[in-house]
Protein backbone atom coordinates (compact mmCIF):
# COMPACT_ATOMS: atom_id res chain seq x y z
CA UNK A 1 0.00 0.00 0.00
CA UNK A 2 2.46 2.25 0.86
CA UNK A 3 4.89 2.12 -2.23
CA UNK A 4 1.71 2.04 -4.12
CA UNK A 5 0.75 5.54 -2.71
CA UNK A 6 4.16 6.65 -2.88
CA UNK A 7 3.81 5.97 -6.61
CA UNK A 8 1.03 7.42 -7.21
CA UNK A 9 1.73 10.54 -5.79
CA UNK A 10 4.65 10.71 -7.23
CA UNK A 11 2.97 10.03 -10.92
CA UNK A 12 0.55 13.03 -9.95
CA UNK A 13 3.03 15.41 -9.24
CA UNK A 14 5.52 14.52 -12.89
CA UNK A 15 2.40 16.05 -14.52
CA UNK A 16 2.81 19.20 -13.30
CA UNK A 17 -0.71 19.47 -11.70
CA UNK A 18 0.98 21.08 -7.73
CA UNK A 19 3.16 23.48 -9.72
CA UNK A 20 0.93 26.31 -10.90
CA UNK A 21 -0.23 28.92 -8.39
CA UNK A 22 -3.62 28.43 -9.39
CA UNK A 23 -3.71 24.83 -7.71
CA UNK A 24 -1.65 25.90 -4.41
CA UNK A 25 -4.35 28.58 -3.97
CA UNK A 26 -7.41 26.01 -4.49
CA UNK A 27 -5.68 23.99 -1.89
CA UNK A 28 -5.19 26.39 0.56
CA UNK A 29 -8.47 28.47 0.43
CA UNK A 30 -10.41 25.10 0.37
CA UNK A 31 -8.48 24.51 4.20
CA UNK A 32 -9.16 27.90 5.26
CA UNK A 33 -12.65 27.02 4.45
CA UNK A 34 -12.66 23.14 5.99
CA UNK A 35 -11.23 25.03 9.09
CA UNK A 36 -14.10 27.59 9.38
CA UNK A 37 -17.24 25.01 8.40
CA UNK A 38 -15.17 22.14 10.94
CA UNK A 39 -14.22 24.10 13.89
CA UNK A 40 -16.86 22.60 16.12
CA UNK A 41 -15.62 19.17 15.07
CA UNK A 42 -11.93 20.21 15.10
CA UNK A 43 -12.41 21.55 18.93
CA UNK A 44 -14.51 17.92 19.40
CA UNK A 45 -11.45 15.96 18.19
CA UNK A 46 -9.13 17.88 20.56
CA UNK A 47 -11.42 17.36 23.51
CA UNK A 48 -11.84 13.61 22.89
CA UNK A 49 -8.08 12.97 22.54
CA UNK A 50 -6.79 15.51 25.40
CA UNK A 51 -9.77 16.92 27.13
CA UNK A 52 -8.60 19.81 25.74
CA UNK A 53 -10.42 23.26 26.63
CA UNK A 54 -12.43 24.69 24.02
CA UNK A 55 -10.72 28.26 24.44
CA UNK A 56 -7.03 26.37 24.22
CA UNK A 57 -7.75 24.39 21.21
CA UNK A 58 -8.98 27.84 19.27
CA UNK A 59 -6.05 29.78 20.68
CA UNK A 60 -3.10 27.22 20.23
CA UNK A 61 -4.32 25.12 17.22
CA UNK A 62 -7.33 26.66 14.95
CA UNK A 63 -6.72 30.02 15.05
CA UNK A 64 -3.19 29.53 14.29
CA UNK A 65 -3.81 26.97 11.86
CA UNK A 66 -6.19 29.23 9.64
CA UNK A 67 -3.60 31.96 10.20
CA UNK A 68 -0.94 29.86 8.39
CA UNK A 69 -3.42 29.79 5.79
CA UNK A 70 -4.22 33.32 5.53
CA UNK A 71 -0.08 34.40 5.91
CA UNK A 72 0.77 31.63 3.02
CA UNK A 73 -1.71 33.14 0.61
CA UNK A 74 -1.31 36.69 1.21
CA UNK A 75 2.47 35.79 0.45
CA UNK A 76 2.42 32.87 -1.95
CA UNK A 77 2.94 35.09 -5.21
CA UNK A 78 6.40 37.05 -3.99
CA UNK A 79 7.10 33.41 -2.57
CA UNK A 80 7.21 32.04 -5.96
CA UNK A 81 9.19 34.73 -7.89
CA UNK A 82 12.77 34.06 -8.86
CA UNK A 83 15.16 36.12 -7.05
CA UNK A 84 17.52 38.04 -9.52
CA UNK A 85 20.96 38.15 -8.68
CA UNK A 86 23.90 39.73 -9.74
CA UNK A 87 25.91 38.17 -12.91
CA UNK A 88 29.99 37.91 -12.12
CA UNK A 89 32.16 39.58 -14.70
CA UNK A 90 33.39 36.23 -15.06
CA UNK A 91 29.70 34.61 -17.18
CA UNK A 92 29.23 38.66 -18.64
CA UNK A 93 27.05 39.11 -20.35
CA UNK A 94 24.49 37.05 -18.54
CA UNK A 95 21.76 37.08 -15.90
CA UNK A 96 21.42 35.21 -13.45
CA UNK A 97 18.48 34.08 -10.73
CA UNK A 98 17.12 31.82 -7.77
CA UNK A 99 14.21 30.06 -8.95
CA UNK A 100 11.75 28.16 -6.24
CA UNK A 101 11.04 24.74 -7.14
CA UNK A 102 9.15 21.91 -5.40
CA UNK A 103 11.07 19.55 -3.80
CA UNK A 104 8.46 16.53 -5.01
CA UNK A 105 6.66 14.37 -2.81
CA UNK A 106 6.82 14.76 0.86
CA UNK A 107 5.86 13.23 3.76
CA UNK A 108 4.50 15.11 7.13
CA UNK A 109 4.86 12.57 10.36
CA UNK A 110 2.74 14.80 12.99
CA UNK A 111 2.58 14.54 16.88
CA UNK A 112 -0.40 13.96 19.51
CA UNK A 113 0.25 16.63 21.44
CA UNK A 114 -1.24 19.83 19.20
CA UNK A 115 -2.74 17.00 16.97
CA UNK A 116 -4.51 19.22 14.59
CA UNK A 117 -1.97 22.45 14.40
CA UNK A 118 1.29 20.49 14.27
CA UNK A 119 -0.71 18.11 11.44
CA UNK A 120 -1.70 21.00 8.74
CA UNK A 121 1.49 23.36 9.37
CA UNK A 122 3.80 21.60 7.97
CA UNK A 123 1.33 20.63 5.33
CA UNK A 124 0.17 24.17 4.71
CA UNK A 125 3.63 24.87 3.65
CA UNK A 126 4.17 21.69 1.41
CA UNK A 127 0.95 22.84 -0.62
CA UNK A 128 2.61 26.80 -0.51
CA UNK A 129 5.66 24.98 -2.27
CA UNK A 130 3.43 22.91 -4.85
CA UNK A 131 4.28 19.40 -3.72
CA UNK A 132 2.22 16.34 -3.65
CA UNK A 133 1.83 15.73 0.25
CA UNK A 134 0.88 12.82 2.96
CA UNK A 135 -0.10 13.45 6.19
CA UNK A 136 0.67 10.58 9.16
CA UNK A 137 -0.81 11.83 11.81
CA UNK A 138 -0.53 10.45 15.20
CA UNK A 139 -2.55 7.32 16.54
CA UNK A 140 -2.22 8.97 20.09
CA UNK A 141 -4.44 11.03 19.10
CA UNK A 142 -7.02 8.43 17.47
CA UNK A 143 -9.70 11.21 16.61
CA UNK A 144 -8.02 14.03 15.43
CA UNK A 145 -6.46 11.36 13.31
CA UNK A 146 -9.52 10.01 11.92
CA UNK A 147 -10.99 13.92 11.37
CA UNK A 148 -8.13 14.23 9.02
CA UNK A 149 -8.57 11.10 7.28
CA UNK A 150 -12.43 11.88 7.07
CA UNK A 151 -12.33 15.87 5.90
CA UNK A 152 -8.86 16.37 3.79
CA UNK A 153 -10.49 14.10 0.95
CA UNK A 154 -13.27 16.36 1.15
CA UNK A 155 -11.90 19.76 0.46
CA UNK A 156 -8.66 19.43 -0.91
CA UNK A 157 -7.17 17.26 -4.55
CA UNK A 158 -7.33 13.67 -3.11
CA UNK A 159 -4.84 12.72 -6.32
CA UNK A 160 -2.14 15.06 -4.71
CA UNK A 161 -2.68 14.68 -1.00
CA UNK A 162 -3.55 12.34 1.27
CA UNK A 163 -3.70 11.30 4.81
CA UNK A 164 -2.53 7.79 6.15
CA UNK A 165 -3.46 6.78 9.57
CA UNK A 166 -2.01 3.82 11.84
CA UNK A 167 0.49 3.14 14.02
CA UNK A 168 3.99 1.35 14.25
CA UNK A 169 3.59 -0.60 11.71
CA UNK A 170 2.04 1.42 9.04
CA UNK A 171 4.69 4.50 9.96
CA UNK A 172 7.77 2.23 9.10
CA UNK A 173 5.99 1.13 5.59
CA UNK A 174 5.75 4.83 4.63
CA UNK A 175 9.62 5.37 5.86
CA UNK A 176 11.09 2.81 3.58
CA UNK A 177 9.61 4.70 0.84
CA UNK A 178 12.01 7.41 -0.92
CA UNK A 179 10.53 10.78 -0.57
CA UNK A 180 12.00 13.81 -1.41
CA UNK A 181 11.84 14.90 2.13
CA UNK A 182 10.66 14.06 5.98
CA UNK A 183 9.08 16.43 8.22
CA UNK A 184 8.54 14.75 11.14
CA UNK A 185 7.46 16.29 14.57
CA UNK A 186 8.05 14.07 18.10
CA UNK A 187 10.60 13.07 20.27
CA UNK A 188 14.17 12.23 19.69
CA UNK A 189 14.11 8.74 20.25
CA UNK A 190 11.58 8.31 17.16
CA UNK A 191 13.44 11.36 15.14
CA UNK A 192 16.96 9.12 15.11
CA UNK A 193 14.95 6.25 13.39
CA UNK A 194 13.29 8.77 11.04
CA UNK A 195 16.31 10.33 9.94
CA UNK A 196 18.27 6.47 10.00
CA UNK A 197 15.79 5.49 7.69
CA UNK A 198 15.86 8.85 5.45
CA UNK A 199 19.30 8.32 5.17
CA UNK A 200 18.82 4.88 2.95
CA UNK A 201 17.52 7.26 0.35
CA UNK A 202 19.53 10.23 1.00
CA UNK A 203 16.24 11.75 2.06
CA UNK A 204 16.30 15.08 3.45
CA UNK A 205 15.03 15.68 7.12
CA UNK A 206 13.27 18.45 9.18
CA UNK A 207 13.11 17.17 12.77
CA UNK A 208 10.88 18.96 15.54
CA UNK A 209 11.83 17.81 18.39
CA UNK A 210 11.97 19.03 22.17
CA UNK A 211 14.20 19.31 25.16
CA UNK A 212 14.09 20.99 28.72
CA UNK A 213 13.21 24.90 27.99
CA UNK A 214 14.79 26.32 30.67
CA UNK A 215 13.35 29.63 32.41
CA UNK A 216 15.46 31.74 34.31
CA UNK A 217 13.88 34.17 36.63
CA UNK A 218 15.25 36.96 38.21
CA UNK A 219 14.23 39.10 41.41
CA UNK A 220 14.46 42.21 39.77
CA UNK A 221 10.43 41.23 37.88
CA UNK A 222 7.17 42.12 38.33
CA UNK A 223 6.61 38.76 39.52
CA UNK A 224 2.47 38.35 39.66
CA UNK A 225 3.05 39.03 35.58
CA UNK A 226 5.69 36.65 35.42
CA UNK A 227 4.28 34.15 37.57
CA UNK A 228 0.92 34.13 35.15
CA UNK A 229 2.81 34.17 32.16
CA UNK A 230 5.24 31.20 33.37
CA UNK A 231 2.21 29.53 34.55
CA UNK A 232 -0.32 29.87 31.54
CA UNK A 233 2.64 28.94 29.41
CA UNK A 234 3.08 25.25 31.16
CA UNK A 235 -0.29 24.19 32.53
CA UNK A 236 -2.05 26.41 30.03
CA UNK A 237 -0.55 24.86 27.10
CA UNK A 238 -1.67 20.91 27.05
CA UNK A 239 -1.18 21.08 30.88
CA UNK A 240 2.79 20.97 30.06
CA UNK A 241 2.31 18.39 26.84
CA UNK A 242 3.94 20.67 24.71
CA UNK A 243 7.54 21.00 23.27
CA UNK A 244 8.18 24.90 24.16
CA UNK A 245 6.48 24.51 27.35
CA UNK A 246 8.64 25.82 30.59
CA UNK A 247 10.58 22.44 31.96
CA UNK A 248 12.06 23.93 34.66
CA UNK A 249 12.55 27.11 36.29
CA UNK A 250 16.25 28.47 37.44
CA UNK A 251 15.95 31.29 40.24
CA UNK A 252 18.26 32.22 43.30
CA UNK A 253 17.90 30.55 47.03
CA UNK A 254 16.83 33.88 48.63
CA UNK A 255 14.38 34.73 45.80
CA UNK A 256 12.92 31.31 45.45
CA UNK A 257 9.87 30.69 48.40
CA UNK A 258 8.44 34.31 47.38
CA UNK A 259 8.16 32.83 44.17
CA UNK A 260 6.52 29.64 44.91
CA UNK A 261 4.44 31.70 47.42
CA UNK A 262 3.32 33.86 43.95
CA UNK A 263 2.92 30.36 41.91
CA UNK A 264 0.23 28.72 44.79
CA UNK A 265 -1.74 31.82 44.63
CA UNK A 266 -2.19 32.49 40.70
CA UNK A 267 -2.38 28.33 40.37
CA UNK A 268 -5.47 28.54 42.64
CA UNK A 269 -6.94 31.77 40.52
CA UNK A 270 -6.64 29.55 37.72
CA UNK A 271 -7.60 25.87 38.30
CA UNK A 272 -8.87 26.23 41.92
CA UNK A 273 -8.69 24.48 45.08
CA UNK A 274 -8.76 21.41 43.50
CA UNK A 275 -7.06 21.68 39.99
CA UNK A 276 -8.11 17.50 39.00
CA UNK A 277 -11.72 19.25 39.00
CA UNK A 278 -10.71 22.14 36.49
CA UNK A 279 -12.29 22.32 32.84
CA UNK A 280 -9.64 24.90 32.06
CA UNK A 281 -6.80 21.82 32.08
CA UNK A 282 -6.31 19.22 29.85
CA UNK A 283 -5.52 15.81 30.88
CA UNK A 284 -2.84 13.57 30.18
CA UNK A 285 -3.12 12.07 26.44
CA UNK A 286 -3.30 8.22 27.45
CA UNK A 287 -2.52 5.42 30.26
CA UNK A 288 0.88 5.01 29.16
CA UNK A 289 1.76 8.47 29.36
CA UNK A 290 0.03 8.95 32.41
CA UNK A 291 2.01 6.08 34.31
CA UNK A 292 5.02 7.38 32.97
CA UNK A 293 4.57 10.82 34.87
CA UNK A 294 3.47 8.95 37.82
CA UNK A 295 6.87 6.86 38.11
CA UNK A 296 8.56 10.45 38.20
CA UNK A 297 7.00 11.32 41.41
CA UNK A 298 6.79 8.17 42.86
CA UNK A 299 10.85 8.97 43.54
CA UNK A 300 10.86 8.85 47.51
CA UNK A 301 13.70 11.49 46.60
CA UNK A 302 11.64 13.52 44.36
CA UNK A 303 8.20 13.52 45.65
CA UNK A 304 10.03 14.81 49.24
CA UNK A 305 10.63 17.87 47.23
CA UNK A 306 6.87 19.01 46.12
CA UNK A 307 6.36 22.35 47.64
CA UNK A 308 2.68 22.28 45.26
CA UNK A 309 0.39 20.01 43.93
CA UNK A 310 1.08 16.26 43.82
CA UNK A 311 -2.19 15.23 43.23
CA UNK A 312 -3.03 12.65 40.34
CA UNK A 313 -6.44 10.99 39.31
CA UNK A 314 -5.76 7.99 37.51
CA UNK A 315 -9.45 7.65 36.24
CA UNK A 316 -9.76 10.81 34.93
CA UNK A 317 -5.79 10.91 33.32
CA UNK A 318 -5.18 13.52 35.52
CA UNK A 319 -2.06 15.36 37.09
CA UNK A 320 -2.48 18.52 39.40
CA UNK A 321 -0.03 21.16 38.49
CA UNK A 322 3.48 20.55 40.48
CA UNK A 323 5.89 22.60 41.91
CA UNK A 324 8.87 20.91 43.21
CA UNK A 325 12.10 22.51 44.99
CA UNK A 326 15.91 21.31 44.04
CA UNK A 327 14.88 17.95 43.15
CA UNK A 328 18.33 15.74 43.09
CA UNK A 329 20.12 16.46 39.36
CA UNK A 330 20.12 12.36 38.69
CA UNK A 331 16.83 11.73 38.79
CA UNK A 332 14.50 10.88 35.47
CA UNK A 333 12.70 14.27 36.32
CA UNK A 334 16.02 16.55 36.04
CA UNK A 335 17.92 14.37 33.48
CA UNK A 336 15.17 13.79 30.58
CA UNK A 337 12.52 16.46 28.89
CA UNK A 338 9.40 16.12 31.58
CA UNK A 339 6.35 16.90 29.06
CA UNK A 340 3.87 16.91 31.65
CA UNK A 341 2.70 19.37 34.72
CA UNK A 342 5.56 18.95 37.15
CA UNK A 343 7.73 22.25 37.04
CA UNK A 344 10.85 21.72 39.17
CA UNK A 345 12.77 25.16 40.41
CA UNK A 346 16.21 25.17 40.46
CA UNK A 347 18.20 27.45 42.83
CA UNK A 348 21.33 29.03 42.56
CA UNK A 349 23.09 31.62 44.71
CA UNK A 350 23.82 34.11 41.48
CA UNK A 351 21.13 34.16 39.19
CA UNK A 352 24.09 34.91 36.79
CA UNK A 353 25.00 31.02 36.93
CA UNK A 354 21.83 30.32 35.27
CA UNK A 355 23.70 30.86 31.68
CA UNK A 356 26.39 28.23 32.73
CA UNK A 357 23.90 25.84 34.01
CA UNK A 358 21.84 25.47 31.12
CA UNK A 359 25.13 25.67 28.43
CA UNK A 360 26.04 22.59 30.49
CA UNK A 361 23.29 20.59 29.15
CA UNK A 362 21.92 19.72 25.72
CA UNK A 363 20.59 22.35 23.18
CA UNK A 364 17.06 23.32 24.25
CA UNK A 365 13.81 24.15 21.86
CA UNK A 366 12.97 27.52 23.84
CA UNK A 367 14.92 29.11 26.06
CA UNK A 368 13.50 31.81 28.90
CA UNK A 369 14.76 35.01 30.41
CA UNK A 370 12.41 36.85 33.23
CA UNK A 371 14.34 40.22 34.19
CA UNK A 372 14.67 44.07 34.07
CA UNK A 373 18.47 43.55 33.95
CA UNK A 374 19.88 44.83 30.66
CA UNK A 375 23.33 42.93 31.08
CA UNK A 376 21.90 39.77 32.01
CA UNK A 377 19.15 39.81 28.58
CA UNK A 378 22.58 40.61 26.89
CA UNK A 379 24.14 37.71 28.22
CA UNK A 380 21.00 35.26 27.58
CA UNK A 381 20.55 36.30 24.11
CA UNK A 382 24.56 36.32 23.83
CA UNK A 383 25.13 33.29 24.91
CA UNK A 384 22.72 30.21 25.17
CA UNK A 385 22.24 28.46 22.07
CA UNK A 386 18.18 27.27 21.93
CA UNK A 387 15.54 26.47 18.91
CA UNK A 388 14.33 30.25 20.13
CA UNK A 389 14.75 32.49 23.05
CA UNK A 390 11.98 34.54 24.68
CA UNK A 391 12.62 37.54 27.11
CA UNK A 392 9.81 38.65 30.08
CA UNK A 393 6.80 35.99 28.60
CA UNK A 394 6.74 32.39 27.54
CA UNK A 395 5.93 29.99 23.93
CA UNK A 396 4.78 33.49 22.44
CA UNK A 397 7.51 33.08 20.24
CA UNK A 398 5.86 31.01 17.52
CA UNK A 399 3.20 32.80 16.87
CA UNK A 400 5.34 35.25 14.96
CA UNK A 401 4.91 34.55 11.35
CA UNK A 402 7.89 35.75 10.55
CA UNK A 403 10.35 33.96 13.03
CA UNK A 404 11.38 30.93 12.33
CA UNK A 405 10.07 27.47 14.95
CA UNK A 406 12.68 24.83 14.91
CA UNK A 407 15.36 23.37 17.08
CA UNK A 408 19.04 23.52 17.26
CA UNK A 409 21.41 19.93 18.03
CA UNK A 410 19.34 17.61 19.69
CA UNK A 411 15.87 19.81 19.68
CA UNK A 412 15.74 19.70 16.27
CA UNK A 413 16.80 20.12 12.04
CA UNK A 414 15.38 22.68 10.23
CA UNK A 415 12.60 25.53 10.80
CA UNK A 416 9.53 26.31 9.67
CA UNK A 417 6.27 28.77 10.40
CA UNK A 418 5.54 31.16 7.48
CA UNK A 419 7.77 31.61 5.05
CA UNK A 420 9.95 29.65 6.47
CA UNK A 421 8.10 26.46 6.04
CA UNK A 422 7.40 27.58 2.15
CA UNK A 423 11.46 27.60 2.01
CA UNK A 424 11.38 24.03 4.17
CA UNK A 425 9.85 22.15 1.51
CA UNK A 426 11.33 24.47 -1.48
CA UNK A 427 14.74 23.97 -3.55
CA UNK A 428 16.40 26.88 -4.83
CA UNK A 429 17.50 26.22 -8.06
CA UNK A 430 20.68 28.24 -9.26
CA UNK A 431 19.60 29.42 -12.97
CA UNK A 432 22.38 30.81 -15.16
CA UNK A 433 21.52 32.26 -18.43
CA UNK A 434 24.14 33.20 -21.73
CA UNK A 435 23.59 34.02 -25.11
CA UNK A 436 26.31 32.92 -27.72
CA UNK A 437 28.10 36.19 -28.03
CA UNK A 438 31.01 37.32 -25.57
CA UNK A 439 33.05 34.41 -26.11
CA UNK A 440 36.34 34.30 -24.40
CA UNK A 441 39.30 32.69 -26.25
CA UNK A 442 41.34 32.65 -22.75
CA UNK A 443 39.27 30.20 -21.69
CA UNK A 444 39.58 27.88 -23.69
CA UNK A 445 43.23 25.22 -24.48
CA UNK A 446 45.82 25.41 -25.52
CA UNK A 447 46.39 27.77 -22.64
CA UNK A 448 49.47 30.34 -22.66
CA UNK A 449 50.83 32.70 -20.54
CA UNK A 450 49.06 35.34 -22.61
CA UNK A 451 45.62 33.50 -21.85
CA UNK A 452 46.78 32.97 -17.62
CA UNK A 453 47.44 36.76 -17.67
CA UNK A 454 43.60 37.66 -19.07
CA UNK A 455 41.81 34.56 -17.14
CA UNK A 456 43.49 35.92 -13.88
CA UNK A 457 42.46 39.54 -14.82
CA UNK A 458 38.69 38.98 -14.97
CA UNK A 459 38.79 36.80 -12.13
CA UNK A 460 40.34 39.72 -9.93
CA UNK A 461 37.46 41.75 -11.86
CA UNK A 462 39.36 44.02 -14.17
CA UNK A 463 37.69 45.81 -16.43
CA UNK A 464 40.97 45.96 -18.87
CA UNK A 465 40.79 42.23 -18.95
CA UNK A 466 37.18 41.89 -19.45
CA UNK A 467 37.68 44.42 -22.80
CA UNK A 468 39.77 41.76 -24.14
CA UNK A 469 38.15 38.84 -23.64
CA UNK A 470 35.16 40.37 -25.50
CA UNK A 471 37.65 41.64 -28.61
CA UNK A 472 39.05 37.80 -28.74
CA UNK A 473 41.86 38.23 -27.21
CA UNK A 474 44.40 36.23 -27.38
CA UNK A 475 43.21 36.00 -31.39
CA UNK A 476 42.72 32.14 -32.41
CA UNK A 477 44.74 31.08 -35.40
CA UNK A 478 42.86 29.49 -37.71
Amino acid sequence: MAATLAQDLRGSFRTGRTRPAEWRTTQLKALVRMIEEKEDDISDALHADLAKPRMESYLHEISLAKGACVFALKGLKTWMKPDKVPAAITTFPSTAQILPEPLGVVLVISAWNYPFLLSIDPVIGAIAAGNAVVLKPSEVAPATSSLFAKLLPEYVDNSCIKVVEGGVTETTALLDQKWDKIFYTGNGHIGRIVMAAAAKHLTPVALELGGKCPVIVDSNIDLHVAVKRIAVGKWGCNNGQACIAPDYIITTKAFAAELVDSLKRVLVRFYGEDPLQSEDLSRIVNASHFHRLATLLEDKEVAAKIVLGGQIDQKLLKIAPTVLVDAPPDSRLMTGEIFGPMLPIVTVENIEESIEHINAGAKPLAAYLFTKNKRLQEDFVTNISAGGLLVNDVALHLTNPHLPFGGVGDSGIGSYHGKFTFDCFTHRKAVLIRGFGGEANARYPPYTPEKQRILRGLIKGSFFALLLALLGFPREKR
